[in-house]
């Protein structure tokens, strides 16, 4: 495959920084780096000159954060996705939105190809090129790792030493992060023992919950039509909600995961997740919703969650089904209106409080005072709803442990 001129998804990371070289090297076209700001903080600082300095032709850095908070992690959150019960989908849901930043600037510079430095064994790689696919099929995609004799993170290290590149990784600290305004992930090195202890230094966005505050702290979330609008009373905007969340959370030690997770290509994978303000929005919603959904709906919404976390995590953001499914969730949560109270306390997101000017709550039936309740409707109901087990109990076995009786 030939490509004259090519946009590289860049993060300055120990990947994408030998892979500019690479490319020239292997493929003797330009390279745009491309880099996307959803939120890594002080790791996009000084990305442009390091682009420059090992071969980029052209560089943008593209403030997405907001974007990101509104029209990709707030669908997700209203839509109570989780992968495999434990993963909040922070890698996942940033991939589509940098993936569409890059194509969007391939297009706009002329480049026939696109590039990542997703490794050939990872879940990013598929979610990098569907979106490519679904955006500008007409690129041609360069995926390194699955070309290059680079067999190992060592190797790409030695790599980069030959050519004098530095990178923000070393043998004595191997692990591989991915950090957006949703989550700080761990992977790789040592963590790949999964009888292996996390070190309190791998740490960076939450406190260990043993040295947190020994005072809770409340926190107050309102909502509106399922998306979170203000902290404690302050309206702020997406982006600044969550970093607002994620410092408060963080310092009681609220939202940290380890988990073993199975990733598309069938391979089972140990990642430590940090997700402090996304773990509070979660918990919070989810209070909201029990006093704003109907059971039917509810559960719907629960069956419906998991589909629609698989979509994420699979890549497939970018597809008829999960435009079907924010439709779907949308409408129903169009009264998931209100504020919950969390208490924060040692690693823990307890629920104090909820309230809605819609909340489907009634003191009266919920008492145990038989206040607007006739117990008698009662009776009619368990005798309908038990029909099919009275029926059992002719055909069924105990019908013949009822001739053994005789």
């Amino acid at each position: 495959m030939n490509a004259n001129k090519v946009a590289l998804a860049y993060s300055g990371g120990l990947d994408t920084s030998v892979i500019i070289p690479w490319l020239k090297e292997n493929y003797g076209c330009e390279v745009v780096a491309v880099a996307v700001d959803v939120g890594q903080g002080e790791e996009t600082s000084g990305l442009e000159q390091k682009a420059y300095a090992t071969g980029a032709c052209d560089f943008y850095l593209i403030d997405a954060k907001e974007e990101f908070a509104r029209e990709y992690l707030f669908p997700v959150l209203k839509a109570g996705a989780i992968y495999e019960k434990d993963y909040l989908l922070g890698t996942s849901t940033a991939r589509p939105l940098i993936a569409r930043k890059q194509v969007e600037i391939a297009l706009a510079t002329g480049c026939d190809a696109v590039a990542h430095g997703c490794t050939g064994k990872g879940n990013d790689q598929v979610r990098f090129e569907l979106a490519y696919q679904a955006l500008a099929p007409e690129l041609k995609i360069i995926a390194p790792w699955r070309e290059w004799s680079i067999v190992s993170r060592e190797d790409a290290i030695d790599f980069a030493a030959s050519r004098g590149i530095p990178v923000p990784v070393t043998k004595k600290d191997p692990y591989s992060r991915d950090r957006n305004l949703w989550h700080l992930s761990h992977e790789g090195g040592p963590l790949e023992d999964p009888s292996f202890e996390p070190e309190a230094s791998m740490f960076k966005l939450t406190i260990d919950p043993t040295l947190a505050p020994a005072i809770p702290e409340k926190v107050t979330i309102a909502f509106e039509s399922g998306e979170p609008v203000a902290v404690n009373g302050k309206q702020l905007s997406p982006a600044k909600l969550i970093q607002t969340l994620n410092e408060i959370g963080g310092r009681h030690g609220v939202g940290r995961a380890d988990l073993v997770e199975n990733r598309l290509i069938g391979i089972k994978s140990r990642g430590v997740y940090e997700t402090p303000g996304g773990t509070l929005l979660v918990n919070a919603l989810r209070a909201l919703e029990s006093i704003t959904l109907d059971r039917d709906s509810s559960h719907e919404k629960e069956r419906i969650a998991t589909r629609y976390a698989e979509l994420v995590y699979f890549g497939q953001w970018f597809s008829p089904l999960k435009e079907a499914f924010d439709a779907f969730v949308n409408t129903m949560m169009a009264n998931v209106t209100g504020e919950v109270t969390l208490k924060l306390y040692k690693g823990g997101a307890i629920v104090v409080s909820r309230t809605s000017p819609y909340s489907l709550y009634s003191e009266d039936l919920a008492s145990f005072n038989m206040r607007g309740y006739d117990a008698k409707d009662s009776a009619g109901f368990i005798r309908l709803f038990g029909l099919p087990l009275r029926g059992r109990k002719r055909i069924g076995p105990f019908a013949v442990e009822e001739k053994i009786a005789k």
